[in-house]
């Protein structure tokens, strides 16, 4: 089914977008709670950015909306089990989720506990593992993990659970090793799926390479900040929290040869974009806190994959800036009413970009 662009004027009177702009309604029980037993088995919601149409489908179309010499970019960061529970040497409960890994034996962490602990404070995991606090940065504590006992990525696989997003509304499970992890992760460091690629199984990838599609790779570690919502309502004051991601020259290579990128979810977009900084694509490694939001200029992506993304997120944003805010809001309503599933476990967007023109 395809549904005509939406002619109504956009709420914001030509102001600028603000966090309230990106707000829609969405009943809870369109959250997905659980993946789908096949990976491909999702719909796919195909939205033109230029013209705002958008046509129901499933996810084996895909192939269907590329052509030979388009270059799909995966994020191949790898899901580490990064939720650990335990408690505090006087007794109290707690919940830790690392956030970035400093060496072999430190990281960074939240720490949910009804006392936040001091520099100093034991904390004992399950198994009687211990880690330390050594130092706290806003909201985040540097914790040291006993140098006699496993590096931290033995220690997370022995112990760890994997960080499943706060709106599951469940505890994790063994299926979500496999199935909150995308078949081409191979860098370790992630607290969040790239779920984009959550669709893809290994047949998906053949047949696409029997096109002549070509494929890329970037790394992005997402961090938990994803989640966040927007903290502020004018969209220039929000800060983005910090994400390590790596261009590589041979992925800078192969988008020059292209002849159209299509970047496999929303890290992917910031991956490449991030590079492109400087004003062409050029390799890089290093933190990124790119806020893509309307008005920014793309340099490198032609077409999105994505899936749906939160109430007034950072990430909706992103998606209105690429393929133009009445789009998108439109098409979220639709997918709404059509019963779509949400969010990382949920269905998908094949987005295009929306031509640049001035700021409305």
């Amino acid at each position: 089914m395809t549904i005509p662009a939406a002619v109504a004027a956009p709420p914001h009177g030509g102001r600028p977008l603000s966090k309230s702009d990106l707000h829609y309604d969405l009943p809870e029980r369109l959250i997905a709670q659980r993946p789908l037993t096949e990976r491909g088995a999702s719909r796919l919601l195909a939205v033109d950015g230029e013209t705002g149409s958008c046509s129901d489908r499933r996810f084996i179309d895909l192939p269907d909306l590329l052509h030979p010499g388009d270059l799909l970019v995966f994020n191949d960061t790898r899901v580490i089990p990064a939720r650990l529970y335990g408690h505090k040497a006087t007794g109290g409960r707690l919940e830790l989720l690392l956030e970035r890994m400093v060496g072999r034996f430190q990281a960074w962490a939240h720490v949910k506990s009804s006392k936040s602990p001091k520099p100093g404070a034991e904390l004992i995991l399950q198994g009687e593992h211990r880690c330390r606090v050594i130092e706290r940065d806003d909201d985040l504590f540097l914790l040291e993990f006993d140098p006699l006992g496993p590096e931290l990525p033995q220690l997370l696989e022995l112990i760890g659970h994997m960080p499943l997003p706060p709106y599951i509304q469940r505890a994790d499970e063994a299926l979500d090793r496999e199935h909150y992890q995308t078949v081409f992760g191979c860098n370790p460091g992630a607290v969040a799926a790239p779920t984009a690629g959550l669709h893809f199984d290994q047949p998906m990838l053949e047949r696409l390479a029997a096109r002549g599609i070509a494929t890329a790779r970037v790394t992005l570690h997402v961090g938990s900040g994803t989640f966040q919502p927007l903290r502020t309502e004018s969209l220039d004051d929000h800060r983005m929290h910090a994400e390590y991601c790596e261009v590589g020259a041979d992925t800078v290579a192969a988008v020059e040869r292209a002849r159209r990128v299509v970047a496999i979810g929303t890290t992917a977009v910031r991956s490449l974009e991030t590079a492109a900084q400087g004003g062409r694509l050029t390799p890089y490694s290093g933190d990124t806190r790119l806020f893509i939001r309307p008005g920014f200029q793309f340099r490198c992506v032609d077409a999105v994959l994505t899936n749906f993304h939160l109430p007034e997120s950072t990430l909706l944003a992103l998606v209105c800036a690429f393929a133009g805010y009445d789009s998108v809001m439109a098409a979220y309503r639709h997918a709404v009413a059509q019963e779509y599933r949400f969010f990382s476990y949920g269905d998908a967007m094949f987005l295009t970009r929306k031509a640049d023109r001035p700021n409305p």
